[in-house]
């Protein structure tokens, strides 16, 4: 079904839309400009299949899309794209946040490693339902949260993603700034960095599969010189952290790596739909878990091998502080020149994830809405263009503050949403895709009401909140653990959900029926 297709029925969202077909098989040129009598929507919507024929723009936005229609990539791309979207500047600055918290080497790369697993297979299962059910992450989850609270679901998916996407602008920028020895100014370079971004993510899923199957192998070697240089100033100093303290600050940055893998399940399907229904599910969550996992890491543990030195090297430690990522990359690797060359390709690391966070954040826009469908998905690419500008200039000088919130916030929410999807698909709907009416994915009232995973939901918020740490706020439970709290915001989230969607869900299923 295309966009131009949908209807509206009686959805109360779509009572002030009016669009009608538009039959563009009858122009006898590409260049044709429809009658001005359809309005700006039927314009848009011709020119978004206008660039479809000419360029391979993605015109049919967040339908599903059905067996006979898919065009599947290469499989190992279920690996390499999220290779190219992890490992990056920003994975390496997260690094850092062990010794941030007082951890040493040892404990920070255990951590990493544990955390970045754990939170992958959250990803990895929810990657196995895009190709059996061809539809996007946001729009499965109308199945089990229902229609309405779904919308919470899309409303978080683009906050998310604006915030990864400023993040990944912001240490893009920097580094562009150090290799330019400060002539392009910081601001310049988020600019940049979001622009390239959005070239890629604006031409659809083809052109986010193309950047992304290729750039992990040159990343991936930068990465290689990195340990070979770098590594061997690693410090390994005991922590002074000891009991509950010490068990507060490994919570927390269990709590922050977690989140940084686990925020991919909430869109993780977008990319999947192409692939045949009976794609192996194992292959798949091995795919996926892997593919996040072991990049991640990569990124990571070398930051925690550079944020071990901050201790006892003030000149890293001072450039790190005072200049910032980029100027600190430049120092730590010799020669000079090569290190400059490293720099200019690591700028292009931040460009994975933008294109998968701009393409997801504006398929989770038409997905908020009927209404919002009928506006080519274009144009919600470049409303987010402008959102990530102003999220990376306004964030660019606190990058770390705005990992350690912001990436432990992701885990949070994601948690819960793993908890309730996966509890729908294995207890109510047997783990049989046969049980999902795949037909009725974009019509209200075939859809649960909504209530028990609405409550579960909110109720695994409330657990977050108790348990949460974060600059601004330690909850009530989290400040029981060590000097400085320790955060078990996803393990309360995810009992919070589990208790309360179980008995809801049965009731909402014997008295409702859906």
């Amino acid at each position: 079904m295309s966009n131009s297709d949908i209807e509206y029925s009686d959805d109360k969202e779509a009572a002030f839309v009016s669009t009608k077909p538009i039959d563009i098989s009858t122009s006898t040129s590409d260049d044709v400009v429809p009658p001005t009598a359809f309005g700006p929507l039927a314009r848009l919507r011709h020119y978004e299949a206008v660039l479809d024929r000419k360029l391979g723009i993605e015109a049919h936005g967040p339908d599903r899309i059905l067996p006979q229609d898919r065009k599947p990539p290469n499989q190992a791309v279920m690996c390499l794209m999220w290779a190219s979207g992890t490992m990056n500047l920003s994975c390496f600055t997260t690094g850092f946040l062990g010794w941030e918290f007082g951890l040493d080497l040892k404990q920070s790369i255990l951590i990493t490693i544990f955390a970045s697993l754990l939170g992958s297979a959250v990803t990895g299962f929810c990657a196995t339902m895009g190709p059996a059910m061809g539809l996007r992450q946001v729009a499965i989850s109308r199945y089990s949260f229902g229609w309405w609270p779904s919308k919470i679901i899309a409303a978080l998916n683009v906050i998310e993603q604006l915030g990864w996407s400023s993040v990944g602008c912001i240490t893009g920028g920097l580094a562009l700034s150090a290799v330019s020895n400060g002539r392009v100014s910081l601001v310049l370079g988020v600019v940049i960095i979001a622009v390239v971004g959005l070239c890629f993510s604006f031409v659809g899923l083809k052109g986010v599969l193309l950047y992304e199957e290729y750039a992990w192998a040159v990343f991936f070697i930068i990465f290689m010189i990195m340990y070979g240089e770098v590594a061997k100033y690693a410090d390994n100093t005991p922590s002074e952290l000891t009991g509950s303290s010490l068990s507060g600050s490994v919570l927390t940055f269990i709590g922050v790596v977690y989140g940084s893998s686990a925020s991919w399940s909430s869109i993780v399907s977008d990319y999947y739909v192409h692939y045949p229904v009976n794609t192996s599910r194992t292959k798949v969550f091995l795919l996926t878990t892997f593919g996040i996992a072991i990049p991640t890491s990569i990124g990571m543990v070398i930051g925690c091998c550079v944020g071990s030195t901050m201790g006892v090297n003030t000149t890293w430690a001072n450039t790190y502080n005072d200049d910032g990522v980029g100027e600190l990359i430049q120092t730590i690797l010799y020669p000079q020149g090569f290190a400059k060359f490293l720099l200019v390709i690591l700028v292009l690391s931040g460009i994975g994830m933008n294109c998968i966070a701009i393409y997801s954040a504006s398929l989770s826009i038409q997905l908020f809405a009927k209404p919002l469908q009928a506006v080519p998905r274009f144009f919600w690419t470049l409303i987010v263009f402008v959102g990530i500008l102003l999220l990376g200039i306004a964030g660019r000088n606190h990058l770390l503050e705005v990992l350690e919130n912001f990436l432990a916030l992701l885990g949070y929410w994601n948690t819960a949403f793993f908890v309730i999807v996966f509890t729908e698909h294995y207890l109510f709907r047997k783990g049989n895709f046969l049980n999902y009416d795949l037909d009725v994915w974009n019509t209200p009232a075939k859809m649960p009401i909504g209530i028990a995973g609405l409550v579960a939901f909110l109720l695994g918020i409330v657990g977050c909140i108790l348990g949460m740490v974060q600059t601004w706020y330690v909850g009530v439970i989290a400040s029981m653990i060590g000097a400085d709290g320790g955060d078990i915001g996803n393990q309360l989230a995810f009992v919070f959900t589990l208790v309360a969607y179980v008995p809801l869900r049965y009731l909402e299923l014997k008295y409702i029926g859906r």
